[in-house]
């Protein structure tokens, strides 16, 4: 997600705090929040299927490769 959606997102908060927001723009905040939302969903899932556990015995296990990496959920 650029900057410029993120601001817009920022702007849209700001406008509905101080006079509200019209349907085209409740629209629209709640589009960029659903596109923002599933960013950070993914990218969390991304980190989250690279992490390594060491056993006490020393062996590793991949999470993502033990609970299944889901990139699509």
């Amino acid at each position: 997600m650029d900057q410029n959606k993120i601001t817009r997102i920022n702007e849209l908060y700001r406008k509905s705090k101080a006079e509200g927001l019209t349907a085209k723009e409740r629209k629209e905040q709640a589009d960029l929040r659903r596109e923002y939302i599933e960013l950070v969903r993914s990218n969390l899932r991304g980190q989250l299927n690279n992490i390594d556990i060491q056993n006490p015995d020393g062996s590793v296990d991949n999470l993502g490769e033990k609970y299944g990496r889901k990139a699509g959920n």
